[in-house]
């Protein structure tokens, strides 16, 4: 596991060739829409949920996510939810 403390920040983690695969698994599979309100602009993969390693304290990085914690939402829908809700960290 890695963690964003040994690649620099975590928006520089989002250029990373593992993670641009990733995102692009999701939106494929959510049909390059938001799932909120079905736009097809300015699309972000968002976390559902963090997770912490228990042991360590480190965080994953964000393509060692299962899909069903990520979602295709527009910046609209994201930024509302952000607003909304706090994203909830779990220890794995």
């Amino acid at each position: 596991m890695q963690t964003s403390n040994t690649h620099g920040s975590y928006k520089e983690l989002l250029f990373d060739k593992r993670w641009l695969e990733k995102r692009a698994g999701i939106l494929k599979r959510d049909n390059f829409r938001c799932v909120m309100c079905c736009s097809d602009k300015h699309l972000i993969v968002h976390h559902k949920q963090y997770h912490v390693n228990k042991r360590t304290g480190e965080k994953l990085v964000p393509w060692d996510y299962h899909d069903k914690y990520l979602v295709t939402l527009c910046e609209k829908c994201h930024n509302k939810g952000h607003q909304l809700y706090e994203i909830p960290t779990f220890e794995i």
